[in-house]
């Protein structure tokens, strides 16, 4: 019986056991990969003082995180809402002596005071990976590798990858297209919504083409380099087809220069992942830095409920479920779960096998099929 005591908070809801399956196995294809790549798992808490959590990264919003008073300490706590951060603390902290480039990998929870507009969930599943002691182009190339093998590795079968230029504007308001504070924050705004009349009226004229630079990767960097008189993004825009040219067939890849929803944090380069059915973005990665140490990395992030819709068009095979009557035979159980089946054991002589989803029952020493 179902009480109002029992709803959920808007935007949290219950895994129950095929979604949790679903999620469980995905999480694992994705770490796996990630270790495959050399890259060493690190677990950081779900709390942390709010100013460690806020002064790592540039552009992390302490207003969307859960904050409450620690009665130890009597300062404000507050429960992650990226674990990016934590793991430039631990690169930072911990791991300040460690041999680099240093590769570190995670998954866990992250929460939200509230949802947006975008997105209505305030608990994710968030998975990623961060090399911290470079932001190259041979760095970039890597992170976005085995995102996409990490994603492949979870049954997504057809993804895409968005190119852009966090900090493109800054690059070209310092002398190719000069602008004042208020104008490239202005410029900023209209590229974001794509206003051409609005990019005009701040006086962004000059920005105009990059609103055409998009698309296709091959031909939008074309437009790109046309646009770079001065030759300020060239190191960038050679950067790109690098990191383009070793994706090669793996992935669809796009540029969008101007792109900066999820970039709160990155410099030079940034990337958003797409796959087949997914609703959103599976993820987004780029090239940042660590404040406090000052030292350059390059990651990215995957949040779980959209790679669950990249993967709805497959259904998980489950192990099949084997009935255990009242005093079987535990030795042959073992054996039996030791190759891959799942055991339910009787509890009582009225259970009922078919009731508990049992395709087999033990006979002796081996399954027999209901």
């Amino acid at each position: 019986m179902t009480t109002p005591d029992d709803l959920l908070p808007v935007g949290l809801e219950d895994a129950l056991p095929d979604r949790a399956r679903t999620i469980t196995t995905a999480m694992r294809a994705v770490l796996d990969a990630m270790d495959g790549h050399g890259y060493d798992r690190v677990r950081p808490p779900l709390v942390e003082f709010e100013r460690s959590l806020a002064g790592r990264m540039d552009g992390v919003a302490t207003r969307r995180m859960v904050r409450f008073t620690d009665p130890d300490s009597l300062r404000t706590l507050a429960l992650r809402s990226d674990m990016t951060v934590q793991v430039g603390r631990i690169a930072a902290t911990g791991m300040a002596a460690a041999p680099r480039p240093l590769r570190l990998c995670y998954a866990g929870d992250v929460a939200f005071l509230s949802a947006d507009q975008l997105d209505p969930a305030r608990q994710r599943l968030q998975l990623g990976a961060e090399l911290i002691g470079a932001d190259s182009v041979v760095a970039a190339t890597e992170i976005v590798s085995v995102a996409i093998d990490a994603l492949k590795a979870a049954g997504v079968a057809t993804i895409s990858v968005d190119f852009t230029l966090p900090d493109l504007v800054d690059t070209l308001a310092e002398d190719a297209m000069p602008l004042d504070a208020e104008q490239r924050e202005a410029v900023r705004r209209e590229l974001d919504t794509k206003d051409a009349g609005g990019l005009r009226e701040a006086g962004g004229e000059a920005y105009l083409p990059l609103l055409y630079a998009t698309g296709a990767f091959d031909e939008a960097i074309a437009k790109l380099a046309a646009l770079d008189v001065g030759g300020v993004l060239a190191s960038r825009i050679e950067g790109l087809r690098a990191v383009a040219e070793a994706i090669g067939a793996r992935a669809r890849v796009t540029l969008d220069p101007t792109e900066r929803h999820g970039f709160e944090y990155q410099s030079w380069f940034g990337f958003t992942l797409y796959g087949e059915g997914a609703r959103g973005a599976l993820g987004r990665g780029g090239t940042y830095t660590i404040k406090g140490s000052d030292e350059a990395a390059t990651g990215f992030s995957l949040y779980m409920d959209p790679l669950l819709d990249a993967l709805a068009p497959m259904k998980t095979e489950e192990a099949q479920k084997l009935f255990l009557p009242l005093g079987h035979d535990r030795d042959a159980a073992a054996r039996l779960r030791a190759i891959g089946w799942r055991t339910v054991a009787a509890v009582s002589n009225g259970d009922d096998a078919g009731a508990l989803g049992c395709s087999h029952v033990l006979d002796g020493k081996e399954p027999k099929a209901l």
